[in-house]
């Protein structure tokens, strides 16, 4: 098996990384700069702020509920290599809209610039739907078998190490809406720039008659993958991954204000330690399974994350808060005595996330026929973005019947022990390898 880290010396791979890494990194810019926004300077409760977080990340997977088997249908009859430039240049209309709405919150007006923000949101997710299939229905077809571990390790490490760098320096600029503007329309272009260089990866298989119809061709999409217990299993453990990673970004803010009683900047930290988390769990589980496929540490992984929910339940718990009125920055925060609990019981609970996941992508795409991954990757965000969508609504309800942010670490908790449990049947129906190393012709 090649080096994982080699892999980005090869054209095959590093230009995809490349367009990926940037569009994580400008998606989290724009988010986390809005969300930020409207918390400290739009919100001053508690409540409202947590609805507000909960509708962004409502809104943001809703299309891929929608619009995921369409987007499936058509990587999968289609280059994909095409569809990720034309997704590129709608990245940068995106971007246009939604500066202008951060750009108009500046003048004191609340309706149209929210309204702006969020109509950016979505198109940011409808932008996500059509690219999500594509990023890892792809690595198969460019990648030996004995290689498409690593290559999705990368992919999970280059994402989340994006987002920690777009969550810092949101959280560093977010009050300059000129310069997010202008931040993210230049990355926009250097994304469509960085997917010229992706080699052409034409159809496979026999062409597919496209169902327009989202509702139909979903239901289709799902239950056409959902009745292999394998897929349907894995499916299902990372549809409780991405609800539990929801449910915790919309707590954090949240959490960070109220309870840390700290300033924005230390949101970002706090996101973004997560966020390095998962991209460093995304490699350690590649060193631990040597390429191989397979489920077998996920189970304990997915328990070792609840225990480490319950260790930052713990330690935000003991935190002594500002001075009424006042509010730590970064230094003050990290000055104090509590701070050391709450940031490594963070990190854990970011690092077994990424052991959990990451082999469950790896199997989604090479278990199944390379002309049928866009596909079963879309059948797993329709049923991901469902459970998404719907953890939103119901935290939204709790939050605005008067759950707090740090009931809500408990929850996240007893969801752990769920995809644990789902996890640990998915290893026992395939309790050999799900796929051997293979042998890698010679670059």
């Amino acid at each position: 098996m090649i080096n994982s880290l080699g892999l980005l010396k090869q054209r095959r791979f590093l230009p995809l990384f490349a367009t990926q890494f940037l569009g994580a990194f400008n998606d989290n810019l724009f988010k986390t700069s809005m969300v930020l926004f409207a918390t400290y300077q739009i919100f001053n409760d508690e409540r409202a702020e947590g609805f507000f977080n909960a509708l962004v990340a409502g809104l943001f997977v809703v299309p891929f509920f929608l619009f995921s088997a369409l987007a499936g249908q058509l990587a999968d009859t289609t280059d994909k290599t095409r569809i990720i430039r034309v997704i590129k240049v709608a990245e940068i209309a995106i971007m246009l809209v939604g500066c202008a709405g951060l750009m108009l919150g500046r003048t004191g007006a609340v309706t149209l610039p929210v309204g702006l923000m969020l109509l950016a949101v979505l198109g940011l997710g409808i932008h996500s739907t059509f690219f999500g299939p594509i990023k890892y229905a792809i690595l198969p077809q460019h990648l030996e078998d004995c290689d498409v571990l690593g290559g999705t390790g990368l992919v999970e490490a280059g994402t989340y190490l994006s987002i920690l760098m777009g969550t810092i320096l949101a959280g560093v600029i977010y009050q300059s809406t000129v310069l997010v503007a202008v931040l993210t329309l230049l990355v926009a272009g250097a994304g469509l720039a960085a997917s010229k260089g992706i080699p052409s990866a034409p159809r496979l298989g026999a062409p597919l008659k496209l169902d327009w119809n989202p509702l139909r061709a979903s239901i289709r999409l799902v239950s056409d993958t959902m009745h292999v217990r394998r897929l349907f299993l894995a499916i299902c453990a990372i549809s409780f991954f991405w609800t539990i990673g929801s449910v915790l970004i919309i707590a954090f803010p949240p959490l960070v204000k109220n309870v840390l009683t700290a300033q924005a900047s230390v949101a970002s930290l706090v996101l973004g330690i997560f966020s390095i988390g998962v991209a460093i769990g995304s490699v350690v589980i590649n060193l631990l399974l040597r390429g191989r496929i397979s489920a077998r540490y996920s189970p304990a992984s997915v328990v070792a994350m609840a225990a480490a929910v319950m260790a930052l339940w713990w330690a935000v718990g003991r935190w002594t808060p500002a001075p009424v009125g006042q509010l730590y920055g970064v230094g003050t925060f990290v000055a104090q005595a509590d701070a050391v609990p709450v940031l490594l019981a963070l990190l854990a609970v970011a690092i077994f996330g990424g052991m959990f996941v990451v082999p469950l992508y790896a199997f989604l795409t090479t278990t199944v026929a390379k002309d049928q991954t866009a596909r079963t990757v879309a059948a797993n965000n329709v049923v991901n973005s469902g459970a998404m969508t719907l953890g939103a609504a119901v935290v939204a309800g709790m939050m605005a019947a008067g759950v707090s942010a740090m009931q809500l670490l408990l929850v996240t908790a007893g969801m752990c022990l769920v995809a644990a449990w789902i996890a640990q049947r998915l290893h026992r129906a395939c309790d050999h390898p799900l796929v051997t190393t293979g042998t890698c012709r010679s670059m």
